[in-house]
């Protein structure tokens, strides 16, 4: 299996293998489609290796059934992988539900107190930040202080943050960041999302 070559290599000190297990941060960000997908791609591949995982859910509504959820459920109670735990922040749709903002603002302040909680804990090796981009963006929480955080991480924790308009204070400090841009959709063609493609 090709394991990639990369194009430099870094005068720091550090051996190959080291180099390769430094734990990332991984930003998935623009105005096309794939973001949470992409992350749940990557929760997959740490189920195989047996890794503990976190989702944190922010902004999507609680009532919300994505399929990804009830996948990743179901192979961290199958006892053959890792293990999956998935947390809820949001209440809902909050740049269209404009009059609950103040408790989607509180929920995901709260749900950042127990990322920030689990991290110090080492709880999980891979943790799942869906849509934690926007509350960066609407400044619900500090850009300064996530990257701070995650920065002063201990152990080998990986973190992917998804959302639109991924703060570039975030951008620079992460390690992998993809722009996912669009080039078609078929919602432009007035076509509703649909089951088995959009959740």
């Amino acid at each position: 299996m090709p394991k990639g070559q990369p194009s430099v290599v870094p005068d720091d000190g550090l051996t190959t293998r080291q180099r390769r297990n430094r734990p990332l941060v991984v930003v998935h960000t623009g105005i096309g489609k794939g973001k949470s997908t992409a992350a749940f791609g990557l929760a997959l591949r740490a189920w195989n290796q047996g890794w503990p995982i976190g989702v944190f859910q922010f902004v999507k509504s609680a009532k919300w059934k994505v399929g990804e959820e009830n996948a990743l459920r179901v192979l961290g109670a199958s006892g053959e992988g890792g293990t999956v735990d998935w947390h809820k922040m949001g209440e809902g749709w909050s740049w269209v539900q404009r009059d609950a903002q103040m408790d989607n603002e509180e929920k995901a302040r709260e749900g950042w107190e127990q990322v920030r909680r689990d991290l110090a804990a080492e709880t999980y090796k891979l943790y799942v930040l869906d849509e934690f981009a926007y509350p960066m963006h609407w400044g619900w929480i500090d850009t300064d202080e996530v990257v701070s955080v995650l920065r002063d991480r201990p152990g080998t924790q990986h973190v992917v943050i998804t959302g639109r308009n991924a703060p570039d204070e975030l951008v620079e400090f992460a390690d992998l960041v993809t722009d996912m841009s669009k080039v078609k959709h078929p919602m432009d063609a007035g076509q509703k999302g649909q089951r088995g493609i959009e959740w």
